[in-house]
């Protein structure tokens, strides 16, 4: 299957368009369509409805694929890159909002005081974005976060040959509004609040598939859809009742009008691990060293 066709398909597919998706590759629409009748023809399946374009059955399935494909594709190529590449004194992170721990924020003001010179880049990212942008080189090294069990690594995709290892576990806490019946417990079961009022914010608390799939149970349905990366914000929202979120509890404590109380069940930790290439060399490499050093 050549990945251009592919790339070709998942435009149009995206865009919903020919037109569009030349526009947006800087094809003619004549190519597009070349393209996609190509493919088509290697395939042996219609991919795309023409009016209105849109994929079908088959194209769906193939849109499923196609994703982790041109990642991969993208990941090797920027890692030969890498390896051909001089080294540099800069250094860009991307970090997913609650992967921005003190830990992080002391270890880089410590190297830059040692390296004034270096020229240091910090991204907010989404969770996937982190992982997309390490892959593909876009930056040295992310910091990631999520929810697992105490000692377990966090399940990340396999986008090629990249390197995660853990810099803190942490409690988990459920942040509810300071009024709410339950903010004086001692502990909770996540089990417990399926029917609650939930925020669903996938970059910037643990996303509610997440919790679904750790409690084992049906629910924890989304009053409201937080898209964002500030946290603060959404434990706002969650301050004037809008909903629950699940946290790390060093980020809820000090909040207004917010409690964070303790996930007793299931046993679960907050972990945040360092991704990045095999090869890492030059700035990247001493942060990624200076990161996941024993302290004493």
């Amino acid at each position: 299957m050549d990945p251009h066709l592919l790339r070709t398909f998942v435009a149009v597919a995206r865009c919903g368009s020919f037109s569009e998706a030349a526009r947006t590759l800087g094809y003619t629409q004549s190519a597009v369509s070349q393209h996609i009748a190509a493919l088509e023809s290697d395939l042996g399946a219609v991919l795309l409805q023409r009016r209105p374009v849109s994929p079908t059955g088959v194209g769906v399935r193939l849109l499923e694929h196609a994703g982790p494909l041109l990642l991969r594709l993208d990941a090797a190529r920027a890692d030969i890159a890498r390896l051909t590449a001089a080294p540099a004194a800069r250094i860009v992170i991307g970090a997913s909002p609650l992967a921005m721990t003190p830990q992080l924020t002391s270890t880089l003001a410590d190297m830059r005081q040692r390296q004034p010179r270096w020229e240091v880049t910090v991204r907010v990212l989404g969770r996937e974005a982190v992982i997309r942008d390490v892959a593909t080189t876009a930056v040295d090294v992310g910091l990631i976060d999520g929810m697992a069990a105490p000692n377990d690594p966090l399940d990340l995709p396999d986008v090629g040959p990249l390197t995660a290892t853990n810099i803190t576990e942490q409690p988990l806490s459920v942040a509810l509004p300071a009024r709410h019946p339950l903010a004086g417990r001692a502990g909770l079961r996540l089990v417990d609040l399926a029917d609650a009022r939930w925020i669903d914010a996938p970059d910037t608390a643990i996303p509610l598939a997440h919790v679904r799939t750790a409690s084992g149970t049906d629910g924890y349905r989304a009053s409201l859809h937080y898209e964002g990366t500030d946290v603060r914000g959404l434990l706002a929202l969650t301050a004037a009742g809008h909903g629950l979120a699940v946290l790390p509890r060093s980020t809820i404590d000090g909040m207004p009008g917010v409690n964070a109380v303790p996930v007793s069940e299931p046993r679960l930790v907050h972990r945040t691990e360092i991704l990045h290439s095999n090869a890492l060399d030059g700035p990247p490499a001493l942060l990624a060293t200076a990161l996941t050093s024993p302290t004493d």
